[in-house]
């Protein structure tokens, strides 16, 4: 009701005075809360301006922010156009490695003789007041025996003195300091039976060393105090690296000769594992065995090794993807059947895993009763693994037809691949598959067991820190374990004297054994650089 009509009702007698101040009171109270609420809202609106000039305050700081932050981001990213420029540039020179690899030992004890080199001298012997190798004279004084050495085909009486040269050698089981004196006959000079180069030790004791370092699995250390105890040489670290060096060095030509039988090998077992560089490769073959430490496992190292191309022989491996599409192949039946057994293992309860890990083995082990059968011929034995591919095929029949996918991490999953991958080697390669090449061919095993074994010194090794730390000491470490086990496989077992006779042997006849195998070869041998590049 406004104030008019409130006036008229009061001058008629319609309402009395004291409503019309009651209405008026109560009016009066509604337009004080008016009031206050626009106070309110006014202070509120006073507020928020404040606020938003803060914030506009704020904004701005931030935008000089990001304009700083927009500047030290194009300075950052500019560095790191850098670093990735520098990192192509090194990766370039790495010949394709993944990850940079030193050329020298980075030990805490090859630093501190660096350290050294570059501070000062080496110390002076308080004695003599020199350093260095000793005098030869002091060490022929020292010596306990003497020989006379002439040419070869030379009266004694015909001859003169040259020269004397000590060597250490080791006689009736302990080392022996002799005074070797050397004659000539005009430009003809004696040689020493059992020397390697200029070096003061004898072959037996480089071969005893290699063979304590890297068949046993000594520290060249622990070499030198087996040594020092049983055959009481007295040999320095130092001087064990050089021999080791100079002996790897003596013997590359035969290392390469190892490389051109074995890519002629009729067949070859090879199994790799991981190693402190790259990895590490064993190749077994009828009369080489070779080890390749810190190469790469990839097609390129396998064919510079083997030369595929040309490769008559069959390869017995497991079923890595690095031997798949290979022409004549044997895969490992170990290898499968302690994947059949793990699910057996499993799964106790499950009757379809133990039946299929009893008929598997059973399979194989007729496969194996045929390849030993010597009446059988090429003929009969074509018709038994037609057979034995029969069988293996109704074995895995109903489980590699069956469209059900499998969750992955599962038993059934991993029996699921376990028969796909069988199927899918038996219809590898040509005539017999990827799985019973060994009834057809004699020389053929069944398994890559060999292979495995020759692995075990090197996971050993791997283990317990006994790698190698540069490219240099693992070709040193190839060329030397290789020849030694093709020295045991060429004289049906690894003793100190056998292989000293055979290496003098090869001085004597001007040709080593592996030298007379490999005149039969008909390709051009590529040999260790191929594989091994020399470092630096």
């Amino acid at each position: 009701m406004d104030a008019k009509q409130l006036h008229e009702d009061a001058r008629s007698g319609k309402i009395g005075v004291d409503d019309l101040l009651d209405v008026i009171s109560h009016q009066s109270k509604t337009i004080d809360d008016q009031t206050k609420t626009i106070d309110d809202q006014t202070k509120t609106i006073d507020d928020q301006t404040k606020t938003i000039d803060d914030q506009t305050k704020t904004i701005a700081a931030q935008g000089k922010t990001i304009v700083a932050q927009g500047k030290t981001a194009e300075k950052l990213q500019g560095q790191l156009d850098a670093c990735l420029e520098q990192l192509k540039e090194i990766k370039a020179k790495q010949d394709g490695h993944p990850t940079q690899r030193l050329e020298e030992s980075y030990s805490m004890s090859a630093e501190e003789r660096r350290q050294a080199r570059k501070s000062r001298r080496k110390e002076i012997d308080a004695k003599t007041k020199r350093t260095g190798r000793g005098k030869n004279d002091e060490k022929l004084e020292r010596a306990t025996r003497e020989e006379n050495v002439y040419p070869e085909g030379v009266a004694a009486d015909a001859c003169q003195f040259s020269h004397s040269r000590p060597m250490w050698r080791l006689l009736d089981g302990k080392a022996t300091l002799v005074a070797y004196h050397i004659y000539r006959s005009g430009n003809r000079f004696g040689q020493i039976v059992g020397g390697v180069g200029r070096t003061e030790f004898g072959v037996e004791i480089h071969v005893a060393l290699a063979h304590l370092v890297y068949a046993t699995g000594l520290s060249i250390e622990k070499a030198c105090d087996v040594l020092g105890f049983f055959q009481e040489l007295a040999l320095s670290r130092s001087q064990a690296n050089s021999l080791l060096n100079r002996l790897a060095k003596h013997w590359e030509q035969e290392f390469d000769h190892l490389c051109d039988i074995l890519a002629h090998s009729a067949v070859v077992h090879t199994d790799e594992t991981s190693w402190s560089l790259n990895s590490v490769w064993v190749f077994i073959g009828e009369k080489v065995q070779l080890l390749f430490h810190g190469v790469h496992k990839d097609a390129a190292t396998l064919e510079a090794i083997l030369h595929l191309d040309a490769f008559p022989g069959v390869i017995v491996s497991d079923d890595a993807a690095i031997y798949r599409d290979l022409s004549k192949a044997q895969k490992c039946w170990a290898h499968l059947l302690r994947k059949a057994f793990k699910l057996a293992l499993i799964c106790p309860k499950d009757r379809d895993y133990r039946r299929f890990a009893d008929r598997l083995l059973q399979l194989y082990r007729d496969a194996c009763a045929a390849k030993s059968d010597e009446t059988l011929s090429a003929e009969d034995r074509g018709e038994a693994v037609l057979k034995l591919a029969d069988r293996l095929t109704r074995l895995c029949k109903k489980r590699y037809l069956d469209p059900t996918t499998t969750q992955q991490d599962t038993p059934e999953h991993s029996f699921k691949l376990l028969v796909n991958e069988l199927m899918r080697l038996l219809d590898a390669g040509a005539g017999s598959g990827e799985l019973f090449t060994f009834v057809t061919n004699p020389l053929v095993e069944g398994t890559n067991n060999a292979a495995e074994r020759e692995l075990r010194g090197a996971a050993t090794a791997r283990s317990t820190g006994r790698t190698n730390k540069s490219f240099n000491g693992a070709r040193r470490r190839t060329i030397i374990v290789s020849v030694l086990l093709s020295l045991g496989k060429q004289l049906g077992s690894l003793r100190l004297r056998a292989i000293v006779d055979e290496v003098n042997r090869w001085v004597a006849h001007g040709k080593s054994c592996f030298e007379e195998l490999v005149e039969q070869s008909e390709i051009e041998p590529r040999g260790l650089d191929v594989v091994c590049p020399k470092p630096g």
